[in-house]
C-alpha cells in the first residue's frame, strides 16, 4: 500500500498493483450497461422470421483462419466474439446455457436480458435504487411465469393432435433459419427422427451426417446408424445378426512405445526373433477378441495388415478408423460397450452390440456403412445434403436447434402460442400488477412489462412493418380475449396463431425468461468493477 497526494493536497491511498484498474459506482454499473446492451443490440436484428445474418470471420492468416461462418444462431454468434466487458460476458455464458439446456432462444434470452437492463438504466437514473428494482423484476417474473402456465395447453392425450403439435413447433423453429423454405420436409424429419425415441431424450440415437453435393431437398433420414468407414478387404461386405466388438486400442504394432528408445542387436537374425515376438504378441491378441465370438470389430485406431489378416481369416469383418464421436453413438445406438483390453470373455453377452444387418449404402460418390435393426430400435441418421459447406454447417445447427426444441417438448408436453403472444399476454398481467403493488418496485414491474413488449416489437422492425401500430393492435386482441391472436409477420398484421400453426415449447420460453432475469439481476447488483494487472513477462 502506498500512499500519494495530488495537486489538491490530498492523501490518496494506492491499494492495488500498478498496472490494476477499478470503476466504481455510477461509472461501474454505467459500464455494465453499456456492454450487456451492446450484445443484446448485436444480435437482436436476427431474431425471428424475417431476421438477417451475421457472416463471422477469424481473424489472422493460414490454412486454420480461412474459415467463414454465415449464421443468424445466437449461440454460435455469440460464442464466436471475444469480449473485454464482464457485463458482456454475463450475456454470452446464459446464451449458452440455453443452448445447452433446450436449444433454441439463445437471440430471445440475450435480447431480453439486455431490454431489462436498458429499463433499468433508466430507473437508475431516476435515482431508484437497485435493490427496489430487483425486488420488482422478482415480482413481476414470478407473475410472468404463472402467466406462461396458464396460457400453455397440453394435447399430449390425443396422439394425432401431439404429432401436428410438434409439427408446428418444428416449423417455427426453422421459420426463422436457413431451411425456411423447405421447413415442411425437414419439420416431418426431425418429428420422425424425435418420435422414435419413444420419449427417450437421448439426442446421441439421432447422427447428423452432412454431405456435400445436391439440393437441401434431397436430405433424407435413415433408420439405423450410418459411419463414414470402410470394410477391411476379404470381408464380407454384408452381414446379418451382426455381433458388434467395439474397441480402442492399437493394432498397428503392439510393442511397447517410449519415445527415443532404440533397439541394438548383434544380427538379422536377432531382428527377425523381435519381429516374431511382435507378431505373436499380436496374434494373441487376435485370439482373445475372437474368444468374444463376434462376427464384426470395430475398432477406433489403425488396424495393420497381419491383425486384418488374422481377424479375417477368423471370419470376421474389420472395420478400422471410426472416429471417436461415432463409435461412442454407434455403443449407445447397438448396447455395446468400447474395450482397450480382451480379458474377459465371460462378459461377451454384455459388451458386444447387435443389430440385425449392416450394409454398405452409396451417397452421392461416397460409401458409408449403415448399421439396420440397432439393439435399442431408436437409432437414425439424418444425411443432410447441400452445395456448399458454409450451407450444410447452418443446416445442421438449425436442424439441431429443432430437435433440441422437440425433445424438451415430448418431455415437458406443454405449448404455448408464439407470434408474440406469450410476451404480450405476460406484459399486460404485469401492467395489471403494477397497479396493486406499493412504492417504487411498481416502477421496476411497470419497466419489466416494458422490455417484454419489446420482443414483438424488434420482430415487427426485422420484418420492416410499423412495430408500434402491430404491437398495439396485437395487445388490443389479446386484452379484448382473443387468446390465440399473435403477428403474421409474412402479411404484416395480428393473426390467429392456433388457425397458423405457430407454436412455441413452454420449457424454451420459461427458460429464456428465468435466464434472462437471473443475469439483468446480477448485472444490476455492480457497484465495482476491479481488473487485476496483466502478468509481467520476464526474460528466460
Amino acid at each position: 500500500m502506498s500512499q500519494t497526494i495530488d495537486s489538491a493536497g490530498n492523501v490518496n491511498t494506492k491499494v492495488l498493483k500498478d498496472m490494476a484498474s477499478e470503476e466504481k459506482g455510477e461509472i461501474a454499473r454505467l459500464s455494465s450497461f453499456v456492454g450487456a446492451i451492446a450484445i443484446a443490440d448485436l444480435v437482436k436484428t436476427t431474431l425471428g422470421p424475417k431476421g438477417m445474418d451475421k457472416i463471422l470471420k477469424p481473424n489472422g492468416v493460414g490454412p486454420g483462419n480461412d474459415h467463414i461462418t454465415v449464421t443468424n444462431d445466437g449461440a454460435t454468434i455469440l460464442k464466436s466474439i471475444y469480449v473485454d466487458n464482464p457485463a458482456a460476458r454475463i450475456l454470452i455464458d446464459i446464451s449458452k446455457t440455453q443452448d445447452d439446456e433446450v436449444g433454441d432462444g439463445t437471440t430471445t434470452v440475450a435480447v431480453l436480458a439486455g431490454e431489462l437492463l436498458r429499463e433499468g438504466e433508466k430507473l437508475i437514473n431516476m435515482k431508484i435504487h437497485p435493490q427496489h428494482i430487483i425486488e420488482g423484476w422478482r415480482k413481476a417474473k414470478d407473475c410472468a411465469r404463472k402467466v406462461l402456465n396458464d396460457i400453455s395447453f397440453d394435447n399430449s392425450a390425443d396422439d394425432a393432435k401431439f404429432r401436428e403439435d410438434l409439427m408446428n413447433i418444428a416449423r417455427t423453429t426453422l421459420s426463422s433459419k436457413l431451411l425456411l423454405i423447405d421447413k415442411e420436409h425437414f419439420s416431418k424429419l426431425a418429428v420422425d427422427a424425435v418420435m422414435r425415441l419413444q420419449g427417450n431424450n437421448h439426442l446421441d440415437y439421432i447422427k447428423v451426417m452432412k454431405r456435400p453435393g445436391g439440393s437441401l431437398k434431397e436430405s433424407f433420414l435413415s433408420e439405423g446408424f450410418i459411419i463414414d468407414c470402410k470394410i477391411a478387404i476379404g470381408c464380407a461386405k454384408r452381414i446379418e445378426n451382426a455381433k458388434i466388438l467395439l474397441a480402442n486400442t492399437p493394432m498397428d504394432a503392439d510393442r511397447i512405445k517410449i519415445f527415443g528408445t532404440r533397439c541394438k542387436t548383434e544380427s538379422f537374425e536377432a531382428v527377425a526373433e523381435i519381429e516374431k515376438a511382435e507378431k505373436e504378441k499380436m496374434k494373441n491378441k487376435c485370439d482373445k477378441i475372437a474368444a468374444y465370438k463376434p462376427n464384426v470389430f470395430i475398432n477406433r485406431n489403425l488396424i495393420y495388415d497381419y491383425p486384418e489378416e488374422v481377424l479375417t481369416q477368423k471370419g470376421i469383418m474389420v472395420i478400422e478408423h471410426a472416429d471417436f464421436d461415432g463409435i461412442e453413438k454407434l455403443a449407445a445406438a447397438t448396447g455395446g460397450e468400447i474395450l482397450s483390453t480382451f480379458d474377459a470373455p465371460e462378459r461377451s453377452e454384455k459388451v458386444l452390440g447387435e443389430c440385425k444387418l449392416i450394409d454398405e449404402i452409396m451417397i452421392g460418390e461416397e460409401k458409408l456403412l449403415r448399421f439396420s435393426g440397432c439393439k435399442s430400435g431408436q437409432a437414425c441418421t439424418i444425411i443432410l445434403r447441400g452445395a456448399s459447406t458454409h450451407l450444410l454447417d447452418e443446416a445442421e445447427r438449425s436442424l439441431h436447434d429443432a430437435l433440441c426444441v422437440l425433445a424438451a417438448t415430448v418431455k415437458n408436453r406443454r405449448v404455448i402460442y408464439g407470434g408474440g403472444n406469450a410476451e404480450i399476454s405476460m406484459s399486460i398481467a404485469l401492467d395489471e400488477l403494477a397497479k396493486q403493488v406499493k412504492g417504487k418496485q411498481a416502477l421496476a414491474i411497470e419497466g419489466y412489462s416494458r422490455a417484454l413488449r419489446q420482443l414483438p416489437t424488434i420482430l415487427s422492425d426485422n420484418a420492416g412493418y410499423d412495430s408500434a401500430e402491430l404491437v398495439q393492435s396485437l395487445r388490443v386482441e389479446i386484452a379484448g380475449g382473443n387468446k390465440s391472436a399473435g403477428l403474421n409477420l409474412y402479411h404484416g398484421e395480428v393473426g390467429d396463431m392456433k388457425k397458423l400453426g405457430v407454436t412455441e415449447c413452454l420449457r424454451v420460453k420459461e427458460q429464456a425468461l428465468v435466464s434472462a432475469s437471473e443475469a439483468a439481476e446480477m448485472i444490476m447488483r455492480v457497484d465495482d468493477i476491479i481488473r487485476c494487472a496483466p502478468r509481467p513477462r520476464e526474460r528466460m
